[in-house]
């Protein structure tokens, strides 16, 4: 009975430091899931984006700008505890954003098209193709015009975009003094929005997704004529090419170019002393055009895959469904695989020129990458900040009244949100639901304009936001500096917005495409024609 004793009083002090070790582990498990900062869900959680935005703006260096928003919002989110502020930073924020496969899978499709472009410079493909398209080609207008056109074809995800536009008409533009900020411009604004009112893309799957208790699919397609943000940017861009006429600081940029063939203007020009390297002489248009054909195929492939295509599913169900930073970075990959192999074929590169091209090519990427990771960490602080239900709750409260001003100022707000936030599929997630909500059951023409007027809102604040990823990646592709490129695309997409403004208070009394779109077609350009009068044109 006393050995029983003495074992009981030896076992009993190592259960109880056991049951203390749980209960603290739990209860520190509970106050870390149930921890909710004082500023949660008020304004205060979009001063972070703000913040690095307005920095941005000011001192025109981006890096930095950006790691006050983060530090700014971690500061916010911890009550200015320092242990908190740190963690929060670095284990929610940089260490969280970059251990989510979906921003690991965009990363790597980011290095392995960094690699590709490489490969195809090096092949001497870009080259060939710039020599071809110079030949047919005869000034600025066309070199813009082809652009545009190579943007609007390549409209399965605005990243591919972004990256391939740019690295195929990069030499085109150069040769006719096109300024590297116009060309990205044209880059970004044939990016998100054509990629927002095309069935087949990245973007539709996104937003067929977000659209609840109903056939998401059916309701894209009902509102791409009443996406007038993404519809009147190509008018607005095309038509400024047209008429050779630019305006604020874009044309600044524009005026250097053709006259002083100075494609950069500011000192901010990473690119410029950009090292010259050995170009293969064996290679044609074709070692461009096959790769990116290759591509794109490859990516379709890899994206309906994603969806469950070869499992049974429709062509249409298996993009809604897709995993777009799986499938593109599985459609990169064979995309890569069969280029190296071309080139082999062709003897156009060794192979061991191709293996030097993947280092060079994911070098070429690490400063979009930075700032990615950057962008993305700021979106993790505004997030825990519960920037979303701040909206939701503005969005909710305006409801009620001014019914027919909904769409205009749901535009508004996904505007703002977007431009704060840098994320368009964020602002998808946040609004959309809510407009359902609101006029799933009472006015469902309605609710079809104010899905699209969340779309269109999204698609221009993320077009405006300096930390937007599209942003990023078209100054990447067209090797601008960025600040160069918010500052001169910031005054044109204002003005795409504000008529867009306008003809969303009319389609919310009408509630009709027919008369809305082409009203809104005829104030932009008019519009045009008072900024070519106000400015002139560009020789």
């Amino acid at each position: 009975m006393k050995q029983m004793r003495r074992r009981w009083m030896m076992f009993l002090p190592t259960v109880l430091l056991l049951a203390l070790a749980f209960s603290t582990t739990v209860l520190a498990a509970e106050e870390e899931m149930e921890y909710v900062p004082g500023l949660h869900a008020t304004f205060w959680a979009l001063v972070p984006p703000i913040v690095a935005i307005g920095l941005a703006l000011i001192t025109k260096e981006v890096y930095s700008s950006l790691f006050v928003g983060i530090l700014m919002g971690g500061l916010l989110y911890s009550g200015f505890q320092f242990e908190l502020t740190i963690t929060h930073i670095f284990v929610d924020g940089i260490i969280g954003v970059l251990s989510d496969s979906y921003n690991v899978g965009i990363l790597v499709f980011l290095v392995i098209l960094g690699a590709m472009v490489s490969l195809m410079n090096k092949a001497g493909g870009s080259a060939a193709f710039g020599q071809f398209a110079a030949s047919k080609i005869k000034n600025r207008v066309g070199a813009q015009l082809a652009t545009i056109l190579l943007g609007i074809l390549i409209f399965i995800d605005d990243y591919f975009n972004c990256l391939t536009v740019g690295s195929v008409m990069r030499p085109v533009t150069d040769k006719f003094k096109v300024s590297r900020s116009k060309l990205s411009y044209l880059i970004d604004a044939t990016a998100a929005p054509v990629c927002i009112i095309a069935p087949i893309s990245s973007w539709a799957a996104a937003v067929t997704g977000f659209v609840e208790g109903e056939d998401g699919f059916s309701i894209f397609i009902r509102a791409i004529p009443y996406n007038f943000y993404a519809i009147l940017t190509i008018v607005m861009m095309v038509g400024m090419v047209l008429m050779r006429t630019e305006f604020g600081k874009m044309k600044e940029h524009e005026k250097n170019a053709a006259l002083k063939g100075d494609l950069f203007t500011t000192p901010g020009r990473p690119y410029e002393n950009t090292k010259a390297e050995k170009i293969s002489t064996k290679g044609g248009v074709i070692d461009l055009l096959i790769p990116i054909i290759a591509l794109i195929i490859c990516c379709v492939i890899g994206m309906i895959y994603t969806g469950g295509f070869f499992e049974g599913e429709s062509f249409v169900t298996a993009f809604s469904n897709s995993d777009a930073s799986l499938g593109l970075t599985l459609g990169s990959f064979f995309g890569l695989i069969i280029t190296i192999l071309l080139y082999q074929i062709r003897q156009v590169l060794s192979f061991k020129e191709c293996m030097n091209c993947i280092p060079d090519g994911f070098r070429a990427m690490v400063p979009a990458i930075l700032i990615l990771t950057f962008a993305w960490t700021l979106k993790a602080m505004t997030d825990s900040l519960g920037a979303d239900l701040y909206v939701a709750g503005l969005v909710e409260s305006s409801a009620g009244a001014l019914l027919n001003f909904l769409p205009a100022i749901i535009f508004v707000v996904g505007c703002l949100l977007a431009f704060a936030t840098g994320t368009s599929w964020g602002t998808f997630g946040i609004l959309i639901p809510i407009v359902v909500a609101v006029f799933q059951n009472s006015n469902p023409q309605l609710m079809i304009i104010s899905i699209s007027a969340c779309m269109a809102g999204a698609v221009c604040g993320d077009h405006c936001s300096p930390i937007s990823d599209t942003t990023i990646m078209a100054s990447a592709g067209a090797q601008c500096e960025h600040v160069n490129h918010v500052s001169t695309q910031l005054p044109y997409a204002v003005v795409a917005a504000a008529v867009s403004f306008v003809t969303y208070i009319v389609a919310g009394f009408v509630q009709t495409a027919w008369i809305a779109l082409p009203l809104g077609i005829v104030l932009m350009v008019v519009a045009l024609f008072v900024i070519r009068n106000i400015n002139g044109v560009i020789e």
